[in-house]
């Protein structure tokens, strides 16, 4: 799809990836792009700097996401993209309180219905519209550390992936973006970032072990992606090799990651062929 001309809403776009792809799709001649954070002064300060328009919404709450989309069509027309992107990581398994869980399901699996109800009919009507969902590669693997973040990741993977069979054919094209690192503050949060023996594994934890990239490579990426209406995004192209070889092998994948886990959580310097675990 082409991004020019289109307007769009970026959520989750106070900082990190939200902020660089707002920035990355004005640059790319958007007539509008609506920063919408749960952060106003975040969301107007970004707003500012790329010339758009900034809203305060909390997108775990359907409400909110509606009056935003109906505001903006109701001002500026119809939206043609829709970045989905606001998240947040905890540290916790099992015992993880429900009400944690629960917010975490609402801001990672229901913002991104939310936001699928609100713009779909419009985008229907108008035979075209395109939905960028930002997930990650722990949705496609897993996230060690955290089960909610795990869980919820997987289960927005499978959310974009039904909504691009059940809308294709009424023009509506969905990209899911899966990276691993990326120079956030959900990187500095990590639930597996950690003081180890390894120095390079001391920032981000496992999901630096292919490298830390920063939020503006992912945003370019991703506008390749919407150009080549590309479904699946890896910012980090390893990834690929890995849900492979779990395909292939998810025995041998979960022996490996639970020997990830022990190198990590206990540890023990983890030497720089690590990765070889989950590609055999």
């Amino acid at each position: 799809m082409e991004i020019e001309g289109k307007v769009a809403i970026v959520t989750g776009a106070g900082a990190g990836i939200g902020a660089a792809l707002a920035e990355a799709i004005s640059m790319h001649k958007a007539r509008l792009v609506i920063v919408a954070d749960i952060d106003g002064d975040k969301a107007l300060a970004v707003a500012e700097k790329i010339g758009g328009i900034s809203f305060q919404t909390d997108v775990s709450n359907e409400n909110e996401v509606q009056a935003m989309v109906t505001s903006i069509e109701n001002k500026y027309g119809p939206i043609g993209l829709f970045c989905s992107n606001a998240g947040f990581v905890t540290s916790a398994g099992l015992e993880d309180a429900n009400e944690r869980i629960q917010k975490m399901w609402d801001v990672h699996v229901m913002s991104h219905i939310y936001a699928a109800r609100s713009v779909l009919p419009q985008m229907i009507a108008n035979g075209e519209g395109y939905l960028l969902n930002t997930a990650s590669a722990a949705g496609l693997l897993t996230q060690i550390g955290s089960l909610s973040y795990s869980i919820t990741k997987s289960a927005a993977v499978s959310l974009a992936e039904w909504i691009s069979i059940t809308h294709h054919h009424q023009g509506i094209r969905v990209s899911v973006l899966c990276p691993q690192a990326v120079r956030t503050d959900i990187l500095t949060n990590s639930p597996d970032n950690h003081e180890g023996d390894n120095p390079e594994w001391e920032e981000g934890g496992v999901a630096s072990s292919d490298g830390i990239i920063e939020p503006e490579s992912v945003a370019e990426i991703c506008m390749e992606a919407i150009n080549e209406e590309r479904f699946l995004i890896l910012p980090h192209q390893q990834v690929q090799g890995y849900i492979e070889f779990k395909a292939q092998n998810p025995d041998k994948w979960l022996a490996g990651m639970r020997t990830f886990q022990n190198r990590l959580f206990i540890d023990e310097p983890l030497p720089g062929d690590a990765m070889n675990d989950f590609t055999g």
